[in-house]
Parts: C-alpha cells; sequence; structure tokens
C-alpha cells in the first residue's frame, strides 16, 4: 500500500486511535490520499453510540466499499458489531485499532516512494533516508513500487535530521524500506555512521532506528550494537522482523536471514544493552507452514520475549510468486494467529510489569487521551501518565517518572 484514507466518527477517543493508526502508517512511509477513490486502502472508524449512528455506519461503509480498493472498519461497532458488516454483505476487514497498521503493512516492508521528504508531526520527526530495499521476499509487493536501495548521502540525511531538530522535534524516527542496508547501494554500510552523526546535533532530542531486517544489519550488528551503547540519544530498540521461527518458511519467503543470524543479533545487543527493546514480526500461515513450523515460531518468541511483536495472518498479495502457492485453509490461519496473539500478550505483559517500581526519564511524545499524555522511555517503552495539567506536564518535556503500574501493552507513570 501506498496511500490511505482515514474517517472517524464519534468521541475523542476514537480520534486518538485514528491519530495513533496515521502515525504507524506514516511512520511506514504510507501517505494520505486526497479521498477514498484514490487510495489503496481506506480505514473507518466508527462509533456505536445510538441505533442511528450505527446505520449511519453501515451505509458509510457500504459507500466505501464502492468507493475504495480496500477497506478496513475499526472502532466501537467493529468490536461490538462486527457481524452486522459481514451480514449486509460489505466487503472488509474487521480488525481492533490497533492492528490495522499490521494489516494494512501486511508483513511487508513499509512503502517509501522517491519524493518522500521529513515530516514533522508534533514533537516526532520522520525521516526517511533511503528507497528501495534489498530483498526480494516471495511475498511482498512494496518492491513493485519502490525497486532497489537508493541512499542519499549521510550529509543530506544529516542535515535533514537537524532542520527538524531546528523545527521542534524532540524525536526522530529514521524510516525506510529497510534500514539496515542503509549505504549498500554505494558499496559501504553507513548505518553506524549516520546515527552517530546524527545524534551529534546540538540539542535535546532521541532518535529511534525503524525496521532493519535482519538479514541487513546482520553483518553490522556488532558495530550497530556499539553505536547504541555510546550514545544516549538513541532509544534501545530495534525492529528486526524475523518473521518465522523456521528456516524452511524463512527460505520459502526468500528472506535473507535464517534464524540462527537473529538469534546472533539479539545474543549481541543483550551483552552490549543492560535494557533494551527488540521488536520482532511474525507472519503466520505462509503457505508453507507446518504445524511444526508453527511452533518452532512460537519457541522463538518464548524465547527472545520481545517487548513488541506483530502478528500477521499472511495474505496473498497479487503478482507475488507466495500468490501462487496453496494457501492454508483460513481456519488454519485463524488458530495459529489466535495462539501467536495469546503468547505475544503474556511476553509483552511480563516486560511491562517488570518496569512497576522503577524509575525512568521519559520524553513526552504526544497528548492521550482524556488528561493523559503517551512517553517513551529509553527503551522506547510506552509510559502513559495521567492528569498530566496538574502534573504541569506537557508534550516535548523531558521527565522522570516512578513506574506505578501497566496494562499489558503500556505501563502508567507518576512524575516524580
Amino acid at each position: 500500500m501506498a496511500t490511505y484514507h482515514i474517517e472517524t466518527y464519534g468521541c475523542t477517543s476514537n480520534r486518538g486511535e485514528s491519530r495513533e493508526i496515521e502515525r504507524a502508517l506514516r511512520d511506514g512511509g504510507h501517505r494520505p490520499a486526497p479521498g477514498p477513490d484514490e487510495a489503496d486502502v481506506a480505514i473507518l472508524n466508527t462509533c456505536t453510540v445510538v441505533e442511528k449512528t450505527e446505520r449511519n455506519m453501515l451505509r458509510r461503509a457500504e459507500e466505501l466499499a464502492d468507493e475504495t480498493a480496500e477497506l478496513v472498519i475499526t472502532g466501537c461497532m467493529a468490536l461490538a458489531q462486527g457481524e452486522e458488516f459481514r451480514e449486509a454483505g460489505i466487503d472488509a476487514e474487521v480488525l481492533h485499532w490497533d492492528a490495522v497498521p499490521e494489516h494494512v503493512l501486511n508483513g511487508e516492508c513499509p512503502t517509501v516512494t522517491p519524493d518522500v521528504e521529513p515530516v514533522l508531526d508534533g514533537v516526532v520527526g520522520i525521516l526517511p533516508i533511503a528507497r528501495g530495499c534489498m530483498s526480494n521476499c516471495s511475498y511482498c509487493i512494496t518492491k513493485f513500487a519502490t525497486g532497489r536501495v537508493d541512499s542519499p548521502s549521510v550529509e543530506e540525511n544529516v542535515e535533514k535530521a537537524r532542520a527538524l531538530v531546528h523545527a521542534g522535534a524532540k524525536e526522530i524516527r529514521v524510516t525506510g524500506q529497510d534500514t539496515g542496508v542503509y549505504g549498500w547501494d554505494t558499496g559501504e554500510r553507513k548505518l553506524p555512521e549516520l546515527l552517530d552523526r546524527i545524534c551529534a546535533i546540538d540539542g535535546e532530542f532521541r532518535v529511534r532506528l525503524g525496521m532493519a531486517n535482519p538479514g541487513g544489519i546482520h553483518g553490522i550488528h556488532e558495530e550497530l550494537a556499539d553505536v547504541f551503547a555510546r550514545n544516549g540519544k538513541l532509544y534501545d530498540f530495534i525492529h528486526a522482523p524475523v518473521q518465522s521461527g523456521s528456516d524452511e518458511v524463512l527460505e520459502a519467503m526468500r528472506r535473507q536471514h535464517r534464524v540462527g543470524k537473529f538469534r546472533e543479533i539479539v545474543e549481541t545487543f543483550d551483552d552490549r544493552l543492560d535494557e533494551w527493546t527488540l521488536s520482532t514480526d511474525f507472519i503466520v500461515g505462509f503457505p508453507t507452514e507446518t504445524a511444526e513450523d508453527h511452533e518452532r515460531s512460537m519457541e522463538l518468541l518464548r524465547e527472545v520475549s520481545p517487548e513488541k511483536i506483530n502478528v500477521t495472518r499472511f495474505s496473498k498479495r497479487p503478482g507475488t510468486d507466495a500468490a501462487d502457492m496453496k494457501g492454508l485453509g483460513g481456519t488454519v490461519k485463524k488458530e495459529r494467529s489466535k495462539a501467536m496473539s495469546e503468547l505475544k500478550m503474556e511476553v509483552v505483559g511480563e516486560a511491562y510489569g517488570s518496569m512497576v517500581g522503577t524509575e525512568r526519564e521519559v520524553l513526552v511524545v504526544e497528548e492521550g487521551t482524556a488528561d493523559s499524555v503517551k512517553c517513551r522511555d529509553g527503551a522506547y517503552r510506552q509510559v502513559i501518565v495521567q492528569h498530566a495539567p496538574d502534573h504541569g506536564v506537557e508534550v516535548g518535556d523531558f521527565l522522570k517518572v516512578e513506574i506505578t503500574g501497566h496494562n499489558t501493552v503500556y505501563a502508567f507513570g507518576r512524575p516524580v
């Protein structure tokens, strides 16, 4: 996908969720379309407060299904009465809001087109450092749109980062199809140098590295871990999508790594950093995945215990080699996805539970619902500070908090 259209109905909570969806899509290189008829995907964030609202949601869903290439429905009515859309014959995916970005990305690399420039969204600066990738994954349609990696110079990207900082960015998100292969087209692996130089820019801000495929960063993983260890401005966070715990499935996917390389990356960061966040992705139900392959993925998830996990059911993308493979039944994919998603919540809940009782510095990155704000600690874990105005806390502030509790995928912090 390259363009999206979002419509939001209902309360401020829904608007906040749509903002989260849009930020994740923009972070992945997607851009808004002028309207639903020009979008690759339309997202309808629904309300169900009264019966009249339900009828309006159904009518608008029918209209959008006719106007756009793909429709995703989320929000209150999707969660409480998702069957209403199916019974009305509306061709759409009905999802929880936090699953929407994963569905749109479909396990693929982000789509960053040649005309993408840095974006400042509140205090968050999004910095695409390159276009394209060096992979040829059998399931990914993105490569048809973006081609091979094209890397602007380190100096050019540093200047863009400096401009974002001068414009007020407190968090810079370094993005791309595969940040780990930045510079490969020039014969050099330039990511460590780029991160060092961005962190050397004057100012108080944080830097988050975007998705880096294990095959791309394995050759520089020790150097990269050292960059993280010496730069306090870098969030200790890596997004390395493994996609499967089975080497046989990874081969069928044409991924450039095997499980052993992924483990080596994790072990190196474990050695170099006291506390860090591993984010990874799994595609469940790839056509060649057996029950044993699925269990290997479950075992790997338990072993490395990522703090952030994206679970995506395999979906055929037109024109890809995987689209010609005989697929698994929908029931099998659903059962495996459910099992992994349940394990995911256990693993992530343990990570956030371990934070309770600790003190840590956080950056306030955006407003939350009601009078709360959303923050990130040094390992990019999400911390919610409630009653922010009472504490004089605003977006862009750095502050110390005590972690008082958690809600599985985020923690609660009290300013100290």
